[in-house]
């Protein structure tokens, strides 16, 4: 009877709990549904689609049979064709937002997607695509657009770093010319630019096109400059590129093709390959998303091969991690309260037809809350790691490059957005910089096309028969560096023969045609001629044509081919002896200085010397002359008086070595002046000109003009222009009095020519800029750096010298083995010296004058009053007396008063003995 009445009270606790908790649910959770709807659009006669369907059937089958993922929940899955029709994926958009569908995956395309997301912004129902990778689908205009692959951008980034780490500057991109296509390249142009690379040319095929439209885009193509090919296209099309260009041998020896992950797809999912679709694609670079082997994927692709025979694309694996981050969002969409409730849309009321039923499409409500939910999934997945950024792009992209040899791949590494590329898995790689992608180990070997080993050029010149127009300059001067016939339009010279003898070395013809540029009156500018590369007139530009600062921004230079600085021409003559020749080695400056610290010296050690030293002693006269004998003889090392005091000895040895090393150089500077035959010129060098007020003579139509005013601030008033080596010659020898000019600036190659015949010439100073002259090519010309590759050729073999010889060597004037005149000596040479013996001496002095001050005061009480002069005269003339006398004499007064003053005390004292003892006398008498 307990026992019953016991489990009457458990049962009726139970039923009451359950209604309690059932209360409360109800209360604040709406209960999970039992069945949520979600649909996919994809293009099932695609092979991305037929797979695709596959996979995204075996997660929903996965995630319906394990109810921990919605705890009781299922999916159901409703499937849509869009049959490559932008127009049936709208329709079947609008016909899945008719039922209550929650999120729609897909569509398969980026053009489709920009389509249907505007549907999805109205509606609120979220887009989920992995396969759309158009990066311009994450701006903010597609709020409910969430792609759950890695976008384009990446994949660019990737083989920008792959163009730049060959070393290749620009590239052909081959593309379909829709959303996917056109942005896609638009990604790679900028990944590029940040890398210093470029699109030289872009190639887009229409949509839906025929083999007939795509060799109409190739066959323009194969006569480009660029050997580099980007294709970025679609699966089902990629393959009918490659055939068109195989029969247009763009698949042999010389170029390089780079595919986006749309080859690895095909190669994955088609495997194995027929013969003639893996001949097609042999030494191609390729793109596949990298996804870590783990024993999920491996148990997933075991289940793969049961279900299809189709291979196992990396899009499956996303489609599959697409359904279970749908419904891991799900779960927490309806943890926190969300249920599945629709309302019209007041914009689509009383809008009706008898095909479209726009008034029955209704907002999901909860749809802003799914998407966040969507952001927030953080899972593992067949792909690795799934999470989003804040950006919407899923985190840490990395790609697998693949290079197609025989009936398969080999990967010859990776590319991660964190690391760039490299040969070790992305796990395993430390976060390094970016710059790791220009290593000399990122890649492994590559087999090109063509079955080669070696690295292509990545360029050739375009063979469809149009010859460069190469503009050279027709000079009226120095004809030697570049002229023309006058017979004939062929010119000559040795920019000429280095530019042909170049040409000759480049593994391939290059058609070119000279054309001149001038009126043949007066030397062309040849910064107008370089300009006019940029403008497109000439193809390049050959001839004596100086690399600066300003013809770099118009256009690429080759390697120099000469060396060609400024420097100043002046006229010389022959140093000749004179009579006052002796005086030339120092300057004026520096023998005044030298005569004052000769005298200076002289009378510091007088003073030194003078109250202890009998040779520096006597009448005023006699003391001057040794003053001045003493200093002059030191020169020679001859001065007879010897030296006393320790400061005098002090200050003797340094002026002794000064001497010695003014004596070295003076010696030295004589004999050079004397013996070798010099060059005179009043004009020193540049800095000589620009203190001068005097003309100045340049090369007309030359950048020296420009650069005397910009660089030096040479008034423009003061600048002559000269055009031919006789109007050189005649305006240095008139000379700025007559009309002529002072000196002449211009390039070193075009002085030494001028010079090698004329002998009353020369170079003075110091060349003072740096320069070469080089070939003008336009800019990203990679004809540029095969030239200097070349260029760097002929000088190694001495082909480039003996082409100077022919043209440039002439018989040299003999005077111009001598030496240009050697600078006097000047002070700043012998500074140093002298501001230490200075500094020597003058420490000698306070040290000296201390001593004589501190003796003053000590003696100065007794010479008060053995002379009275105290009293006649102040103390400044008893000080000076006492300087000039001797010092024995002082110290023997002082000796002598001293022992006087002793004797008088001592007398005094015997006085007071002898008058004590008297007294005491006296006193013993008178007591008697």
């Amino acid at each position: 009877m307990d026992k019953t009445l016991v489990w009457a009270l458990v049962v009726l606790v139970v039923n009451f709990s359950g209604c309690f908790t059932e209360g409360v649910n109800n209360t604040t959770f709406p209960k999970r549904p039992d069945v949520v709807s979600i649909a996919s659009i994809l293009t099932f006669d695609s092979i991305i689609g037929k797979v695709a369907k596959i996979a995204l059937e075996a997660a929903i089958e996965d995630v319906n049979a394990d109810p921990t993922v919605l705890n009781g929940t299922e999916l159901k899955l409703t499937l849509h064709d869009s049959k490559y029709s932008g127009f049936l994926s709208m329709m079947a958009a609008l016909q899945v937002m008719e039922t209550d569908a929650v999120a729609l995956i897909g569509p398969q395309s980026s053009v489709l997607a920009h389509v249907i997301s505007h549907v999805a912004n109205e509606l609120q129902v979220p887009l989920l695509s992995f396969t759309a990778t158009d990066p311009t689908l994450s701006s903010l205009q597609y709020p409910f657009f969430v792609r759950t692959t890695h976008s384009d951008l990446y994949q660019m980034a990737a083989i920008a770093d792959i163009v730049r780490y060959y070393e290749w500057r620009q590239v052909i991109a081959i593309y379909i010319d829709d959303d996917h296509g056109r942005n896609g390249i638009i990604s790679l142009g900028d990944q590029l630019a940040a890398r210093g690379c470029k699109i030289s040319h872009k190639a887009p095929i229409k949509p839906l096109a025929t083999k007939t439209d795509i060799s109409n885009v190739l066959v323009q193509v194969a006569l480009m400059e660029s050997r580099v090919l980007v294709v970025h296209t679609y699966a089902n099309w990629g393959l009918d590129i490659l055939e068109v260009a195989k029969s247009l041998q763009m698949l042999d020896n010389g170029y390089v093709w780079l595919a986006t992950n749309w080859l690895s797809t095909v190669i994955d999912i088609s495997s194995p390959l027929p013969t003639n679709t893996v001949d097609v694609m042999q030494g191609f670079i390729t793109l596949k998303s990298y996804t870590k082997e783990s024993n999920r994927t491996r148990k997933f692709a075991s289940q793969w091969r049961n279900l299809t025979a189709f291979g196992l694309s990396t899009y499956c694996l996303y489609a599959y991690d697409t359904v279970y981050m749908l419904a891991h969002a799900l779960d927490a969409y309806f943890d926190r309260g969300g249920n599945i409730s629709f309302s019209k849309d007041v914009k689509l009321k009383g809008i009706k037809g008898e095909i479209l039923n726009l008034d029955s499409l209704s907002i999901f409500d909860g749809g802003n809350l799914l998407v966040q939910d969507i952001l927030n999934v953080k899972m593992k997945g067949l792909t690795g790691d799934f999470a989003f950024t804040s950006n919407k792009d899923l985190v840490s992209p990395t790609f697998e490059v693949l290079n197609v040899i025989g009936t398969g791949v080999r990967r010859i590494g990776y590319w991660s957005n964190a690391s760039g590329l490299s040969t070790t898995p992305p796990e395993t790689v430390n976060m390094k910089p970016r710059q790791q992608s220009s290593s000399s180990d990122a890649l492994l070997a590559v087999i090109w096309p063509g079955q080669i080993i070696q690295k292509p050029r990545g360029w050739v010149f375009p063979e469809n028969g149009k010859q460069l127009k190469i503009g050279v300059p027709k000079r009226v001067s120095f004809q030697e560096f570049v002229g023309q016939s006058r017979n004939s339009d062929a010119f000559k010279g040795y920019c000429i023969d280095v530019f042909t003898a170049a040409v000759n070395l480049l593994p391939y013809a290059v058609p070119y045609k000279f054309q001149s540029y001038g009126d043949g009156v007066k030397n062309p500018s040849n910064t107008m001629l370089v300009s006019l590369i940029n403008t497109g007139v000439y193809d390049a530009a050959v001839g004596d044509i100086a690399i600066t600062t300003n013809r770099t921004r118009l256009a690429d230079f080759s390697q120099p081919f000469i060396e060609s600085g400024l420097v100043v021409v002046a006229p010389v003559r022959r140093s000749t002896s004179s009579t006052w020749a002796f005086l030339r080695p120092f300057s004026p400056l520096m023998w005044c200085v030298s005569g004052i610290f000769f005298i200076v010296v002289g009378a510091v050690v007088w003073i030194l010397e003078h109250r202890i030293n009998d040779e520096f002693r006597g009448p005023p006269k006699k003391q001057l002359v040794t003053v001045l004998w003493f200093s002059f003889s030191t020169l020679f090392s001859s001065h007879r008086e010897n030296t006393l005091s320790t400061l005098g000895r002090m200050v003797l040895i340094l002026w002794l070595f000064v001497v010695l090393i003014i004596n070295s150089s003076y010696t030295a500077s004589l004999t050079s002046i004397l013996t070798v035959q010099k060059l005179y010129s009043p004009i020193k060098g540049i800095d000589s000109l620009m203190a001068s007020k005097d003309p100045i003579g340049y090369q007309e139509n030359s950048f020296v003009r420009n650069y005397l005013i910009a660089e030096y601030g040479i008034h423009e008033s003061r600048l002559i222009p000269l055009s031919l080596p006789e109007d050189f010659d005649k305006a240095l020898r008139d000379g700025p009095k007559n009309g002529g000019v002072a000196a002449v600036v211009d390039e070193r190659a075009y002085v030494e020519l001028f010079l090698s015949t004329r002998c009353d010439f020369s170079i003075v100073g110091q060349e003072f800029t740096k320069n070469g002259w080089g070939f003008a090519f336009p800019r990203d010309s990679p004809l540029a750096a095969d030239m200097s590759t070349a260029i760097l050729k002929l000088s190694e073999s001495g082909e480039l010298q003996r082409i100077h010889d022919k043209w440039l060597m002439r018989s040299a004037c003999s005077s111009q083995g001598t030496k240009f005149e050697v600078d006097q000596l000047e002070l700043t040479s012998f500074r140093g010296l002298f501001i230490i013996c200075g500094l020597v001496c003058f420490l000698a002095l306070i040290i000296y004058i201390g001593l004589i001050i501190r003796q003053f005061y000590k003696h100065y009480p007794m010479l008060s009053e053995s002379s009275g002069r105290s009293v006649r005269s102040g103390p400044l003339q008893t000080f000076v007396s006492f300087v000039d006398e001797k010092e024995e004499t002082i110290k023997a007064r002082s000796k002598r008063k001293y022992s006087e003053g002793s004797s008088y005390r001592t007398d005094v004292d015997n006085a007071s003995i002898q008058n004590y003892k008297c007294s005491r006398l006296d006193l013993s008498l008178d007591s008697k």
